[in-house]
């Protein structure tokens, strides 16, 4: 059988191993070819070809639940359920999107795009088969990096406790975005190079059952040496001792062995881990030597070398500025440590750990105690930086209220990816971070217009002990490197005027004050006065030009790439609110009451209303109003 010809996963049924074998090479070449043109994450869907299909052969989906992790290897599974035409659409605007959605198809059971969710989904979906008397497998499909996520490890505790049918598939390929990294990871890392699992420990168990009983003290000293042997020569106690069977290590790109397994886990009663070892990359030559992650979401490239299609005439990425920038106040300042929660390749902190191997800690994808770590540094008085993506700070909100804010702690908050990310979708964008983090006490947030203004903010952050204050920057270039000046303060609170005007101005910050400015240039060759602002701190508000503005008696206009509620021009309402002014014109744009899908960020700014031309059309229909009314 073609893989052309392969409409669902019933068409794999009757397949034997060797066409099996033909068909994941075709799967392979396929992916190879379609994501040069897309991008999309190539590494971890080349690992789990054989996996993805083993499983699809083996049990029967929508009845039977795959719960993908994370979600970004679920391109073959996709293939597998009637998606293959579509591919040429992939995290395309209205395209396929790179995750599993439960719209686009009955085998997507669940929607993930953050780590360490899939065993609790599960869980969930296990009780519910139970309580309503029916009987199909539940098989989560979970990484070793996402293994190390704490909501895991709280699944473990209780599907553990609960010994519920579930079949974890533990899909191992030493790597998550980035090189793995943890206690957890060294415990997998013995059970890769031992031996099959299984065989050792029936062989141990008959062994021990051959040491007699011995009443007494002596007894109780001869069932802790049987303990203690087992964990000696037994590597699979840890997930044991939690209430799993453990199986394994499987080659995951031998279909002998994974159907061999998946044949013992059906017969299994309980939670089993089948552990199953792949190679990230597999089948295509630069993927698989990828060492540091560079292959796990990629753009456009060229299939015979590998070679990325980068646009040119960039500046910096954002990220690259703010480390570099970071690294340059290190090199003075001993009390500089930076944190990163699995993130330090898309964080660009790879120079910086390399710099100062004793202070940068990666600590695995664990935002929640990335977040208390820092917390716990910044109350004994060293400087932490904390570089996060803004969807993944939200992971660790608790952690910021109780831990930091509340004792109000002087940690820096790195927001990589705020706001608009594109293909990555919904669940990557970082729209959300201002609203949840703007009301609570203590803290400062901020956003630079250029990557000057980015390292002055970090060296402000750095140079203040007065508590914890974010800095937000996007995904994606900035238009030129950082002007090779000394850094300077940016005073808290301080906004400046970037274009004068006298008939509105424009509060805007960040990406969309280069909207802003074409716009009011537009607008002053059609006879209409704009003042534009850069607004950098959110919070707090530069109050004093707020109160200018009012006097004046001209219309506001806010703009943020971010949700409107909560969001920066709520904040600039609440404000004049609260000085009891009688202010009838601020008028808001910002992201709607939706999660926003996938799509270039242009796609997405149009969709949204949020162009040059949205702005002009809001400040020709504000101006004429305000002077009706006055």
């Amino acid at each position: 059988m073609d893989l052309k010809d392969i409409k669902t996963p019933s068409d794999i049924k009757q397949c034997s191993i060797d066409d099996l074998k033909k068909l994941s090479e075709e799967v392979r070449q396929f992916l190879i070819q379609e994501l040069s043109k897309t991008g999309g994450h190539l590494g971890p869907n080349l690992g789990v070809v054989e996996l993805t299909i083993a499983l699809h052969h083996a049990f029967d989906s929508p009845k039977d639940k795959f719960i993908w992790d994370v979600g970004h290897q679920a391109y073959v599974h996709k293939m597998l359920t009637g998606r293959m035409e579509g591919f040429n659409t992939l995290r395309q605007y209205r395209g396929l999107c790179g995750f599993p959605k439960r719209s686009e198809s009955e085998h997507d059971v669940w929607e993930t795009g953050h780590s360490s969710t899939s065993l609790s989904a599960a869980m969930g979906m296990a009780i519910a088969r139970d309580i309503r008397g029916e009987d199909h497998a539940v098989v989560p499909i979970i990484g070793d990096g996402a293994l190390t996520g704490g909501m895991a490890l709280e699944a473990l505790n209780h599907i553990g406790h609960e010994q519920k049918n579930m079949i974890v598939i533990l899909n191992d390929n030493e790597m998550s975005i980035a090189p793995n990294v943890g206690a957890l990871h060294n415990v997998l890392g013995r059970l890769r190079s031992g031996q099959r699992y299984n065989y050792v420990k029936d062989e141990m168990e008959y062994l021990l059952k051959k040491v007699p009983a011995i009443g007494g003290r002596l007894a109780s000293t001869a069932e802790r040496l049987k303990d203690s042997m087992k964990y000696l020569f037994v590597p699979g106690m840890f997930f044991e001792e939690l209430g799993f069977t453990y199986y394994g290590p499987i080659d995951g790109h031998s279909y002998e062995d994974l159907f061999r397994s998946i044949r013992y886990a059906k017969n299994t009663e309980g939670p089993i881990i089948l552990h199953v070892i792949t190679k990230k990359g597999k089948g295509y030559r630069p993927a698989e030597s990828d060492k540091i992650g560079t292959w796990h979401g990629v753009g456009p490239y060229k299939i015979d070398s590998g070679e990325t299609l980068k646009k040119s005439g960039s500046g910096p990425a954002w990220s690259k500025v703010i480390s570099d920038s970071l690294m340059k106040i290190a090199k003075d300042d001993e009390e500089v440590v930076a944190i990163t929660p699995a993130m330090t390749v898309g964080s660009k902190l790879e120079d910086f750990k390399k710099e100062f191997p004793d202070r940068l800690f990666d600590v695995g994808i664990a935002e929640q105690h990335a977040t208390t770590v820092s917390g716990g540094l910044a109350a004994v008085g060293m400087k932490p930086f904390l570089s996060i993506y803004s969807t993944f700070l939200q992971r660790g909100f608790d952690q910021v209220v109780h831990d930091i804010a509340r004792q109000n702690l002087p940690v820096t908050f790195g927001i990589d990816r705020a706001g608009l990310v594109g293909a990555d979708g919904e669940t990557h964008q970082g729209v959300f971070d201002i609203s949840f983090l703007r009301h609570l006490p203590n803290m400062r947030i901020m956003m630079p217009k250029d990557a000057t203004e980015a390292q002055n903010m970090v060296y402000t952050a750095l140079s203040q002990k007065d508590g914890p204050m974010a800095i937000r920057y996007p995904r994606g270039n900035a238009k030129e490197a950082p002007k090779d000046v000394p850094f300077e303060q940016v005073p808290i609170g301080s906004w400046e005027v970037l274009k004068k005007g006298q008939d509105s101005v424009i509060f805007a910050f960040g990406t969309m004050l280069d909207l802003a400015m074409e716009a009011a240039e537009q607008l002053s060759e059609e006879g209409l006065s704009v003042r534009v602002v850069n607004a950098r701190f959110i919070k707090p508000l530069d109050e004093k030009m707020i109160h200018q503005v009012v006097k004046e008696n001209i219309p506001i206009l806010t703009i943020e790439e971010h949700a409107l509620q909560g969001g920066f021009g709520s904040a600039v309402l609440e404000f004049i609110e609260q000085q009891d002014y009688l202010y009838p014109f601020v008028y808001r744009m910002g992201l709607p009451d939706y999660f926003v899908e996938h799509g270039s960020v242009g796609e997405l700014l149009e969709e949204t209303g949020l162009t040059v031309d949205d702005i002009k059309k809001k400040i020709k229909k504000i101006v004429p109003l305000q002077k009706k009314r006055a």
